[in-house]
């Protein structure tokens, strides 16, 4: 039994909730996010979505729960919005942006330009003493974490001095360095 996918996800104020055919519609003071969906059935009753299965076979309860996940990130991310930061770390490391352009100096024999979604307000962060970061701002929760986790691709942190790309708050397991 699907625990998660059995709770009713609440309608927050300034949502709406449109469900035709197989596909849901979603909209929102910051956007509108669209999402098909297939051996499940949602309904759109008394300020709350209720995701039901027909059956209990594995692909329809595996599906259950990750609908109603979905469609609560979607009406949070039209509601609230979602963001991602990224820290740059290690000397000369440097992060600026030109519009939808994010500029990356991270060691390489060349900065790397990326061309950023439209969806997705870019902010780059630089304070004296302090490591440059990258803050990701969008209301759709996978396409925030999909440029997130491309950026990080760039330069992954390496575990002997933890230099490169990580997410703000992030833990990197440390390995200790030669034994004298």
């Amino acid at each position: 039994m699907s625990r998660i996918g059995n709770n009713p996800v609440a309608i927050t104020e300034g949502v709406t909730v449109d469900v035709k055919d197989s596909v849901i519609t979603v909209k929102g003071k910051l956007g509108e996010l669209t999402q098909d969906f297939d051996t499940v059935g949602i309904k759109v009753e008394e300020g709350n979505v209720l995701v039901t299965r027909s059956s209990d076979t594995k692909n329809q309860k595996a599906k259950h729960g990750l609908y109603r996940s979905l469609i609560s990130n979607m009406i949070a991310g039209v509601s609230k919005g979602w963001t991602k930061e990224l820290e740059l770390v290690g000397v000369g490391y440097r992060a600026s942006n030109q519009g939808q352009k994010l500029d990356l100096a991270l060691g390489f024999s060349h900065n790397i330009v990326m061309d950023i979604a439209p969806e997705v307000k870019i902010e780059t962060i630089s304070e004296k003493g302090k490591n440059p970061i990258v803050k990701l701002t969008s209301h759709d929760k996978q396409l925030v974490g999909q440029v997130a986790a491309k950026i990080r691709g760039f330069r992954k942190p390496e575990p002997y001095k933890g230099k490169g790309i990580k997410f703000v708050g992030e833990e990197i397991r440390r390995k200790a360095g030669k034994s004298a």
